[in-house]
């Protein structure tokens, strides 16, 4: 039996319209009264994986950007951390402003961006329907530069860069590759999200990367954090459906992605379950969680 399950939310256990299904939550419910710890592994920001957390009752820990993070929810604590330095920050936006490439950058309250497009169109269309404390906190910057110069904090997570234009898009991500000290996703397909608007459903797609701090990636915080519980790598069923699920899919005991995961993935993966429209996680929780 599985000690520790762990889950990506985007495209994971979030359908397309970015809901959890009801089938998921009975399922997560289940196996966290079979006292097994559920916790969600994510790109979000913390202030972006709690509202879910609530949801689905899997309060004890979360992993945000990536991995960057392990926060304790209970204790109100970050109990691990792998952040981006400013500088590396500003070398990044300096590359990204003079290829005029669209990106965003994520702290643990807040995302930045100078406009809505892409992934930030995506989140502030989701904030429509939420409660105003349940909203991803998005702060649009002029002059992105400048803001994180003068930023005061120390918690940026990662930095993601899209383009829908595919030639674009490879261009910057040779660019990034001659950086040192970062990790740069590989992301070899494009992303697919939907938005409501009244009775029409609008598309929005595009090729993205994530740049984080070197060695960081959701596997890694996991160690971290079963090593903290005493619990084996033997012990944890992992599910995700992208490149940054990957360490985490090959390294758990079992590592499981749903229908809509990419070529890659599914073959690193020990068993393909439904998509995540048609509740994949509750798939792999009923089938090898207990």
């Amino acid at each position: 039996m599985y000690k520790l399950i762990a889950m990506d939310l985007d495209g994971t256990l979030l359908n397309s319209y970015g809901e959890v299904t009801e089938k998921n939550k009975k399922a997560i419910k289940k196996a966290i009264e079979k006292n097994i710890e559920v916790v969600l592994a994510s790109g979000r920001m913390p202030e972006a994986i709690l509202p879910i957390a609530k949801e689905v009752s899997a309060t004890n820990y979360l992993i945000s950007g990536n991995g960057a993070e392990i926060y304790d929810i209970n204790k109100n604590e970050i109990i691990y951390n792998n952040y981006l330095s400013k500088k590396k920050v500003l070398e990044i936006i300096d590359i990204c402003e003079k290829n005029s490439m669209f990106y965003n950058i994520y702290t643990n309250n807040f995302a930045l961006t100078k406009s809505l497009n892409y992934n930030i169109l995506f989140y502030h269309n989701e904030n429509k329907n939420k409660p105003e404390d349940k909203r991803i906190k998005i702060n649009i910057v002029d002059n992105m530069y400048n803001y994180i110069k003068n930023y005061q904090g120390d918690d940026i997570l990662k930095i993601t860069i899209c383009d829908s234009d595919e030639l674009i898009f490879k261009s910057i991500m040779n660019k990034l590759k001659t950086l040192r000290d970062i990790d740069v996703l590989e992301v070899a397909h494009m992303s697919r999200k939907i938005i409501k608007h009244g009775t029409e459903e609008i598309e929005i797609a595009y090729y993205y990367t994530e740049i984080t701090n070197k060695n960081v990636n959701k596997w890694s915080a996991l160690e971290k954090l079963i090593e903290k519980l005493n619990i084996k790598k033997e012990e944890v069923l992992a599910i995700g459906d992208n490149i940054n699920d990957k360490e985490m899919v090959e390294n758990a005991g079992m590592g499981i992605v749903t229908g809509n995961a990419s070529p890659d993935m599914k073959k690193i993966s020990n068993k393909v379950v439904a998509t995540n429209d048609e509740s994949g996680v509750a798939q792999a929780i009923e089938e090898f969680a207990f």
